[in-house]
């Protein structure tokens, strides 16, 4: 087959309204906050960070990076079970099974390769594969190479995943979901799609990559919230980048299934290690999630405040009650548009589209944070009632 010409496809992504386009933050203009950023010599307030507590510009892990640079240098310089496993990542696996409660936790680089990795040991061919339909592409990715089976249940319907283990063939050795859905905000019927899975024997993954710092008692996301543990779930996929600030991922479960992810995942066994400098700024960030619980309450609290503003104001909103607010406009032009407005108003928020989300469900998602003012909160709603009321032109 000859190799064909690119220019079409990227003619044609840009005639659907679908070509994505980097921004180059300048600046961050407040020191130890990323609320407001410099973007083509403006200063904007971002309501499109994932940094849910605050933690991204902290000193504290600042001076933990550069501590532990100017003592282990910038890089691991090999895989974990080389030469590349250093105390900074040691010490912050046991930080982290200690924080979510349980046996042992396994350092990853990314999300997307603990999810990977945790899916391909887990199952394979002549297994199965059920998945939910809005389920982060990383855990669709992952599904896909494992060799197994791959389906998907309707978004949040539990009764339909339990009809589909029990209907099974080959059987299911994987149900896996996001604990907070990244794009919708809302949260994953826990307790139902454990009983599920345990009734048919399948392992449960719970990606909680936005609920982990965020919900629960202690910070340890929708998992804790649902008053599960590691026998209803037993296996949680966090990440370190999102509500911790730096940069990174984990799984954390019982002893004998962290060993086995240490043998048999490709994506941790063959790659470089995390910095260790990156892994004594998660600890600090751990350090301050725990003893600054007013972090997870104003976030709380500043999304009930933008909630209740905009459904005052006529801004249509979805079932959140999480920090992520998609704002629906059922197409990628006028997302684009609505985007645009809200950049002319001072505000950066990113407009998402086909393929993050299905076509006819593109949006603006709004994420609020610890750091947001008040202030800010209100005068977004203000600009978003206008383009609400007024949709700009494309």
């Amino acid at each position: 087959m000859k190799r064909q010409p690119l220019e079409p496809a990227l003619e044609e992504i840009e005639r659907q309204h679908l070509r994505r386009r980097r921004a180059t933050v300048q600046a961050y203009p407040e020191p130890g906050s990323h609320t407001q950023v410099i973007v083509d010599g403006r200063t904007l307030v971002d309501f499109s960070s994932n940094d849910y507590l605050g933690l991204a510009a902290h000193p504290a892990l600042a001076a933990a990076m550069a501590e532990c640079a100017a003592r282990c240098g910038a890089g691991s310089g090999a895989s974990h079970l080389i030469s590349g496993h250093g105390r900074e990542h040691a010490a912050l696996e046991e930080d982290l099974a200690a924080f979510m409660g349980r046996p042992r936790a396994l350092l990853f680089s990314t999300g997307y390769m603990a999810n990977l990795g945790v899916v391909t040991t887990l199952t394979g061919r002549g297994e199965s594969v059920l998945l939910d339909r809005l389920s982060h592409a990383s855990l669709i990715d992952a599904g896909l190479l494992s060799g197994a089976r791959f389906r998907r249940y309707p978004h949040c319907d539990a009764a339909a995943a339990s009809r589909l283990l029990a209907e099974s063939t080959p059987p299911t050795a994987v149900l896996a979901t996001d604990g907070v859905f990244s794009m919708d905000g809302d949260i994953a019927p826990l307790t139902k799609l454990s009983q599920a899975a345990r009734a048919h024997d399948a392992w449960l993954i719970v990606d909680d990559a936005h609920g982990i710092g965020v919900l629960g008692a202690n910070g340890r996301g929708a998992v804790e919230l649902a008053e599960l543990g590691c026998e209803e779930v037993p296996v949680l996929v966090g990440t370190l980048g999102k509500a911790f600030g730096s940069f990174g991922a984990f799984v954390a479960g019982s002893r004998d299934l962290i060993e086995l992810l240490i043998q048999r995942a490709r994506s941790y066994i063959y790659t470089t290690a995390l910095p260790q400098p990156v892994a004594a700024a998660t600890r600090a960030a751990l350090r301050l999630a725990r003893e600054e619980s007013w972090r997870r309450e104003r976030v709380l609290s500043l999304t009930a405040r933008f909630r209740a503003a905009a459904q005052q104001a006529g801004v249509p909103l979805a079932g959140s009650v999480t920090p992520i607010q998609p704002i629906p406009l059922g197409s990628a032009e006028a997302a684009l548009a609505a985007q645009h407005a809200l950049r002319e108003a001072g505000f950066w928020v990113v407009a998402i589209r086909s393929p993050t989300v299905p076509a006819g469900a593109e949006r603006l998602r709004i994420t609020l944070t610890a750091a947001h003012h008040e202030s800010q909160v209100d005068r977004l709603v203000q600009a978003l009632s206008r383009i609400c009321a007024s949709p700009p032109a494309s």
